[in-house]
């Protein structure tokens, strides 16, 4: 008995040592971001949708998934699936800096939500996630299918603004803020977001945060922050303590959206109602699965949010860069392509790295460049 109680005793310590150590490197590595002073948080307690020192959904949403649920995700975690991962590296096209650099307007993708976007030729980055892993160290998490993409930032001209969606590891990328920050003019993101970025060494002063439906202006640029169904958090205790959404940027002639991360629902019909139409919508539809349905949406769900949201050309994100579900890395576009064809919705899949001209007939036809066998 007294050996037991020894027993107890040394794994309690263990435990606890444990913790404290974990604590404390969560505390002194920056990766993890800061948290909102006790003013911010006094700030959002006057919010529809901060309830009890959380962000909350329009449609109330719960994140505990089932015993059986869970014991299946560790199943396919241990067993895998088929095609997850490319067979190797994915190619990167040669980016055309002359072309981005260029007064039309214009989009590059960089994989997943990652964008450069060139409006009214005020140079925009969406959730710059151009780091090697999707993951708070490096032993551990999604590794990017493509090289190291971090080295684009050197080449990269001057950003007027960065926009982030919410800050999950996976769109708010710590490495390719610290290249980004001084090369910025202003960045934009959801309440409780900053935190991150002053910690990061942002200055307070480029920073503009906003609530759903917040509207501002920039440099002639209408920039809304609209909602979608998600939730945020750098570990699981600051989980959801800062705000999550897609963005509208409004040009003098291209009305852009992009959703952000998020399951189907009614917002998109009411975002489209209020700044619809939009001459090119970037849909997340990848990372998906019935264990977290409400979270992130199908390829066909993605088609009907572009619907909804009045899109005039689609693209399809949230895919392309790291495996973070259990689906093929290419079922995505593959599914999505086959209900825009049903839907007769204009949808470009371009390569990574590759520039479109955001013309009046924007129209490229997939090369199907994932098919690398």
């Amino acid at each position: 008995m007294r050996k037991r109680k020894k027993m107890v005793v040394y794994l309690f310590s263990f435990l606890l040592l444990l913790g404290v150590g974990i604590t404390l490197f969560i505390n002194i590595d920056p990766v993890f971001g800061g948290n909102s002073s006790k003013e911010q948080k006094e700030v959002y307690d006057k919010f529809d949708n901060y309830v009890n020192g959380k962000f909350v959904n329009q449609v109330p949403t719960k994140m505990i998934r089932s015993v059986s649920d869970n014991f299946s995700m560790l199943k396919d975690s241990i067993s895998g699936g088929k095609d997850r991962n490319p067979v190797g590296q994915i190619p990167v096209s040669l980016i055309d800096w002359n072309k981005i650099k260029g007064e039309e307007d214009s989009l590059t993708w960089f994989g997943h939500s990652a964008f450069l976007l060139s409006i009214d030729n005020k140079k925009l980055l969406v959730d710059p996630m151009l780091g090697p892993i999707a993951s708070p160290v490096s032993f551990a998490g999604s590794k990017r299918y493509s090289e190291n993409m971090l080295h684009i930032i050197d080449e990269m001209p001057a950003i007027d603004a960065v926009f982030i969606t919410h800050d999950h590891y996976d769109h708010l990328d710590y490495p390719s803020i610290l290249k980004l920050k001084n090369k910025v003019d202003h960045f934009f993101v959801p309440y409780g977001v900053s935190a991150h970025l002053i910690r990061w060494g942002v200055a307070k002063e480029k920073i503009t945060e906003l609530n759903w439906w917040d509207e501002t202006e920039f440099q002639g640029l209408t920039v809304v922050f609209t909602p979608s169904k998600h939730f945020s958090g750098r570990w699981i205790f600051n989980l959801d303590t800062t705000l999550w959404g897609g963005w509208v940027i409004l040009g003098k002639n291209t009305r852009l959206y992009t959703s952000g991360d998020g399951g189907y629902d009614a917002h998109f019909k009411e975002i489209g109602k209020k700044y619809g139409p939009f001459n090119i919508a970037l849909i997340e539809g990848g990372q998906y699965d019935r264990r977290w349905s409400w979270v992130h949406m199908t390829p066909e769900q993605a088609v009907q949010a572009h619907l909804d949201v009045n899109g005039k050309d689609m693209m399809l994100m949230h895919w392309g860069a790291f495996t973070l579900a259990f689906h093929s890395w290419t079922e995505p576009i593959e599914r999505a392509l086959n209900e825009a064809k049903k839907a007769d919705v204009n949808l470009i899949a371009p390569k990574i790295g590759e520039t479109v001209l955001l013309d009046a007939n924007l129209h490229i036809p997939p090369s199907l460049w994932w098919n690398l066998n």
